[in-house]
């Protein structure tokens, strides 16, 4: 007869049991870990919990929705200038204004987006016409450029009396408006066009759906932003540049020289100054992001010094490696941004360099589809730290520590949907413009206990839609 003892297999199953317990229950990031990483315990910035959590709740589908007038006041012609996810946002805002002053609206970009898809999706939200009366189409539109306006000032009292006067306007939305201002039903037509009708062209989404299946997958998507102009823009200086990317540089830069300096490190430190692909390496080392992560480069051309980058980060692709053919050789710059924005909202992984026009049309988007894995690199971070000497394992964990917060708290994530600036729950709880932001187009925010009050669904808002800061630069 052969005897077992109990305890010591008590122990052992026990003791497996809650080793897989932990391994099962712990977050965990979906690209293998390094050495390092295993070595110091420490899991990637994907593994820290969210503390907050956006959620879009798609007001303006719900409910009755106010009828459209009988009677147009005329035709408004949106003028889109820029990269095409500038164009983008100011082409929502313009559906907006339309609404709002009871205007047709004339189609828009047939290289990028499907027009009669967005005909279809905005029927019962605003009348869109591809083509004017012949009587209208002989005339110039009359122009309104409210893009250089400052402060607040009332579409009806600038633009309205114009419309009336000549039936037939072209317009440049306004950077600084804020839309918080529009009547509900105006509010409802931008949200529907922003996220429910504007999608691209069957053969663009067929590419940008090859590109997509051609990615290593899970792979992360990195919109980095370092080209010539983009760093002319900036008027920083960078030590230890390529001559050739310097020659690029000046070249870009016209009249627009480079502060030196005190100014130079007040700007600097101020976050205005873009991160080198070498910067980005660093600091995606500081999060515990693996070397051997799948990376596509979501970025134009000429971008400079990616050697930095890919001498740490080895697996990455770009569209020109995995796209081939003529007709991708012939696209112009609007329709390769195009693929760049598809593959970035369908990723599981979203990092920006930048806080430009496509990361905030990301990042909303992404917050959208519930997507919750995205981060802005934090350049003002970077400065700040290495302005004190720190480098090395210091500066590598000040900056895990500061964007570990960042992340867990969702600031910056949802900057198109709502510009919510904060640094604490008490200024939420406190102001009441914010409050009334987070409202707008989120149904609750996450599972915090200092956040209690702010979770349950709010009623339909009656200030909807989103808030726009303007952006820093045209990208």
């Amino acid at each position: 007869m052969i005897t077992v003892s109990v305890k010591p297999l008590f122990t052992a199953i026990f003791t497996l049991s809650l080793f897989l317990a932990i391994v099962l229950l712990s977050p965990s990031s979906p690209f293998s870990s390094t050495a390092s990483n295993k070595q110091t315990g420490k899991s990637d910035i994907w593994g820290v919990k969210r503390l907050v959590e956006w959620r879009p709740c798609k007001w303006w589908t719900h409910g009755p929705r106010i009828a459209l007038p009988a009677e147009s006041n005329g035709y408004i012609r949106v003028d889109c200038y820029g990269g095409l996810n500038q164009m983008r946002r100011d082409f929502c805002d313009g559906i907006g204004i339309a609404r709002f002053l009871k205007q047709l609206l004339i189609g828009m970009n047939q290289d990028v987006f499907d027009v009669d898809y967005f005909i279809q999706q905005m029927d019962g939200f605003i009348k869109v016409v591809k083509e004017l009366p012949p009587e209208v189409a002989l005339k110039e539109p009359f122009r309104v450029d409210c893009s250089k306006r400052k402060g607040q000032f009332d579409y009806i009292e600038s633009v309205l009396p114009s419309l009336l006067k000549y039936q037939f306007i072209s317009i440049t939305p306004a950077m600084s408006q804020r839309r918080d201002r529009y009547p509900l039903h105006a509010k409802a037509a931008l949200c529907q066009a922003c996220y429910g009708a504007l999608r691209l062209t069957r053969s663009l989404e067929q590419k940008a759906a090859e590109l997509l299946e051609a990615i290593p997958k899970p792979f992360l998507s990195l919109h980095l932003r370092f080209e010539p102009d983009m760093v002319a823009y900036s008027q920083c200086e960078y030590q230890g540049l390529s001559p050739a990317s310097k020659d690029a540089i000046e070249a870009a830069r016209g009249d627009r020289k480079p502060w030196t300096g005190e100014l130079a490190r007040i700007w600097r430190k101020r976050g205005k100054c873009p991160l080198t692909p070498n910067e980005t390496a660093f600091i995606f080392q500081a999060l515990s992001i693996p070397t051997n992560t799948n990376i596509y480069l979501a970025a134009g051309d000429g971008l400079m010094e990616i050697e930095g980058l890919k001498s740490i980060y080895t697996n990455v692709v770009t569209k020109s490696e995995l796209l081939s053919g003529e007709d991708f050789l012939n696209m112009h710059g609007n329709t390769k941004a195009a693929l760049d924005y598809y593959v970035s909202i369908n990723s599981g992984f979203y990092v920006a360099t930048f806080f430009g026009n496509m990361d905030k049309m990301v990042a909303a988007m992404r917050a959208y589809k519930g997507l919750h894995n995205t981060v802005f690199l934090s350049r003002r971070a970077y400065a700040e730290l290495t302005s004190k000497g720190l480098d090395g394992k210091e500066l590598k964990q000040a900056l895990w520590l500061a964007h570990k917060e960042d992340f867990a708290m969702g600031r910056g994530f949802c900057s198109y949907l709502s510009i919510i600036k904060y640094t604490s729950i008490e200024e939420i709880q406190s102001n009441p413009s914010v409050h009334a932001a987070i409202e707008d187009l989120t149904c609750r925010l996450g599972d915090t206990k200092g956040l209690r009050a702010l979770q349950s669904p709010p009623a339909i808002p009656q200030h909807a839609g989103p808030i726009v800061a303007p952006s820093e630069t045209n990208a």
